[in-house]
């Protein structure tokens, strides 16, 4: 996103944000996904006056969590702070870090990128959730693979380890090489609910699956390793890696929104009962119409 579209979104703070600064933040557990606030529409309301917030100069928030929220949040937290004399900062740790994180208070606000979990919701009773935002999980695999159409039963039986050359699905005559995310992943988490739980039959994913501990080191070891797959989030897609239509379905944004793609998760941000004053008036300002302008730059509004 261009400097000049950040400062024409975070001149238009007027109207949504002096109604949110009004009440509470509020738990969004079913947001409806609508089209996105485009960078026309955010030039066409670039002369609204500078919003007046409420703001204490100094104040600190501390973030937590997914490494996949991980740069959205920066990118928010920088729009914030360019308006703001507060600090923000923003760290990342994996989804189970962000939901013990944000329940037990060590930070203001916890990051996840999967479902909260029953069991964690025990453990945190005071959780609070806020979806910012979708994303969809994309099947990768290394260019020599080529383009590949396969079912979602296919892409659970390579991921469990049970198809092991791409002859089976249509592609090559070369082994598998299955990347993974690690344990505690909201990206793995949310795969694993998605996909290796789908088709009448819940699978593991291969023990012998490379490992590795954030979105942009698989794409890096899908990009440079022969004849392996891999998933990652819509965010961290590029042209070092190909991706694979799943029924027949390419992973798009176009199609999450339409229903025609299965595989996607919400984004969350968590807090420990209701957020303090600085946490809440960011929240505001992430799902405000301009906070969702920059959502919508690699991810999926909720509004």
């Amino acid at each position: 996103m261009s400097s000049k579209f950040l400062k024409l979104l975070t001149a238009l703070l007027l109207v949504t944000l002096l109604s949110a600064a009004c009440g509470p933040a509020t738990t969004i557990e079913a947001p409806k996904v609508e089209e996105p606030v485009t960078e026309e529409q955010v030039v066409e309301n670039s002369e609204a006056e500078e919003p007046v917030m409420e703001v204490e100069a100094g104040g600190t928030i501390q973030l937590a969590g997914s490494t996949t929220v991980q740069p959205l949040a920066e990118e928010l937290a920088n729009a914030f702070m360019a308006m703001y004399d507060v600090t923000i900062e923003v760290q990342g740790g994996g989804s189970s870090v962000g939901v013990t994180s944000a329940g037990e208070g060590t930070v203001d606000i916890g990051m996840a990128s999967r479902n909260i979990k029953e069991s964690e919701f025990e453990t945190f009773p005071d959780l609070r959730v806020f979806t910012i935002a979708f994303d969809g999980i994309a099947v990768v695999v290394n260019p020599d693979v080529g383009e590949l159409d396969i079912t979602q039963a296919e892409v659970q039986r390579i991921f469990a380890g049970e198809i092991t050359n791409f002859t089976e699905v249509g592609g090559p005559d070369e082994p598998i090489t299955v990347i993974s995310r690690e344990e505690g992943s909201g990206t793995r988490a949310a795969f694993e609910e998605l996909v290796m739980a789908c088709c009448d039959a819940e699978k593991a994913i291969t023990e012998l699956a490379l490992l590795q501990q954030s979105n942009g080191q698989v794409r890096t070891t899908v990009a440079t390793t022969p004849f392996s797959i891999g998933y990652l989030s819509f965010g961290f897609l590029d042209d070092t890696v190909q991706t694979v239509s799943v029924e027949g379905i390419a992973p798009t944004v176009e199609n999450v929104k339409n229903g025609s793609y299965p595989i996607f998760r919400p984004l969350n941000m968590l807090t420990n009962g209701a957020p303090n004053s600085l946490a809440e008036t960011f929240l505001n300002y992430i799902l405000s119409e301009f906070g969702q302008g920059i959502v919508a730059g690699d991810y999926i509004t909720v509004k």
